[in-house]
């Protein structure tokens, strides 16, 4: 028998959730065939089977979230049985019906809920910063703290249990006619809470507490009951969307924004595209030219005249970081939520390279296969909204970067050109930027440098 237990997926990635398996309990599977899809908070992946044989069991439905280090699946490969490796708490389980393997992990690794990270060293409980910091102000290990909650995470409730130790237990009432006890009385019957309401009213309550004594005049409140006014449908915020919200929020918390408004005149610049395109549609490079291409190497050449808004600043060490290096992310409408792929080293390609590289890697988003190597490491981001309508918009910064370009959609408007009123091509372009590394003059000279060399298609081919 053989235990597969959820492979490390990627820097930064704890869980993830099944989309769907490619066999059945009964089933046999050979090596490297598909076993299992699975959604991350960055992308989805499928997992071949590191084992021919017969599936003996399978952990977790469609919609499960796995914990990294968590048992899969149970394969009979004709091996002897080894000794399961240990699981954590709250990680998904065989389906009820289905044989679970009978090896039971040695005492000592079971002392502690924390898995065995590839390498050996132990890989980090799922926990929140808050409960995290709790720990840490309790002195207590997390890692020695056993979950309660979801996949296996450490709950806040369960490190003030551990910090208070065996004696924080609720003392049982004695039973009815024991020696020296009398009867009770039988309770009022009260309605049935769900211990996970109540697990998440205390988690509500203490971070409530919490950020209303860290930020004035914020106070929270719980959602109210929205099904007691009509019907509702609730459904989990998971992988990428989570993704998205949390990196939405840290942005909007930390980041004071302030964004910079002007127009480019495209007209030159479209009329071009669109003859190159026509020209050379046979060429992937060209045929698929784009819009983004152009601006990705207008934003690169405004870059290296404003390196502030190439950089990100460390709030604990209190210093701006420059990169000489531009990476520069477009953000990708996936249907899941966005994912941001990074065209690296934008200074060196040429505009036909860039343009293939988009379409590639945007194919890849929107199938759910682009690696997490493809989304890291950007230093400036690009969100266009002009294919969808949108005349324009306020983006968030992808924090830690330090600014964020956005694109509206192309128009032909009546604008003043010598005297004369004559139709032209503007697209709306909107700098949202981190007021901490630079002012609104800053701002106005880089977006004045992105108009210029959006104004004349010669100028970026010098670029290139």
């Amino acid at each position: 028998m053989f235990e597969f237990n959820l492979p490390d997926l990627g820097e930064g990635i704890a869980e993830g959730e099944i989309l769907r398996w490619h066999v059945a309990v009964g089933q046999t599977i050979a090596e490297d065939a598909p076993l299992v899809d699975v959604e991350t908070d960055k992308a989805a992946v499928t997992i071949p089977s590191p084992r021919g044989g017969k599936v003996t069991a399978l952990s977790g439905k469609v919609g499960d979230v796995v914990s990294v280090g968590a048992l899969v699946a149970v394969i009979d490969d004709g091996a002897a049985v080894a000794p399961a490796t240990p699981r954590p708490r709250g990680a998904a389980r065989p389906p009820a019906g289905v044989a679970a393997p009978a090896a039971t992990a040695p005492a000592a690794a079971a002392s502690s809920p924390a898995a065995a990270a590839p390498g050996g060293g132990r890989r980090p409980v799922p926990a929140t910063p808050a409960t995290r910091r709790l720990a840490r102000g309790l002195g207590v290990d997390i890692d020695a703290v056993p979950p309660s909650g979801p996949a296996g995470r450490v709950l806040p409730e369960d490190v003030r249990r551990f910090a208070a130790g065996p004696s924080a237990e609720v003392a049982r009432p004695a039973r009815a006619g024991a020696a020296g006890a009398a009867p009770t009385p039988p309770a009022p019957a009260e309605p049935h809470i769900p211990a996970k309401a109540v697990r998440d009213d205390q988690a509500f309550a203490e971070f409530a507490a919490h950020a209303s004594a860290t930020i004035p005049f914020l106070e929270l409140e719980p959602m109210p009951d929205f099904a007691a006014d009509g019907p509702v449908v609730s459904e989990p915020l998971r992988s990428i969307r989570r993704k998205v919200a949390r990196k939405m929020v840290t942005s909007m918390a930390l980041v004071p924004h302030v964004a910079h408004m002007d127009d480019a005149d495209v007209t030159a610049l479209e009329k071009f595209r669109r003859a190159q395109k026509a020209a050379r549609s046979d060429d992937p490079g060209i045929g698929k030219l784009t819009l983004m291409s152009f601006v990705i190497k207008a934003v690169t050449a405004g870059l290296r005249a404003a390196p502030a808004f190439n950089a990100s600043l460390d709030p604990f060490k209190e210093e701006i970081i420059y990169k000489k290096y531009y990476n520069i992310g477009f953000a990708t409408d996936t249907g899941r939520g966005l994912v941001v792929p990074v065209i690296k080293n934008t200074d060196r390609k040429s505009i036909r390279e860039i343009s293939a590289e988009i379409a590639d890697k945007a194919a890849l988003a929107r199938e759910g296969k682009l690696p997490a190597e493809d989304m890291r490491a950007g230093t400036f981001t690009i969100t266009n909204v002009g294919p969808l309508g949108g005349t324009a918009l306020l983006a968030t910064i992808n924090y830690p970067e330090v600014a964020i370009l956005g694109m509206g959609k192309v128009q032909e408007k009546p604008v003043v050109r010598d005297g004369q009123i004559v139709i032209r091509q503007i697209l709306p372009l909107t700098l949202a930027f981190d007021h901490r590394i630079a002012d609104g003059a800053d701002a106005a000279r880089f977006v004045a440098e992105l108009i210029r060399q959006l104004s004349d298609p010669n100028l970026l081919l010098l670029e290139t």
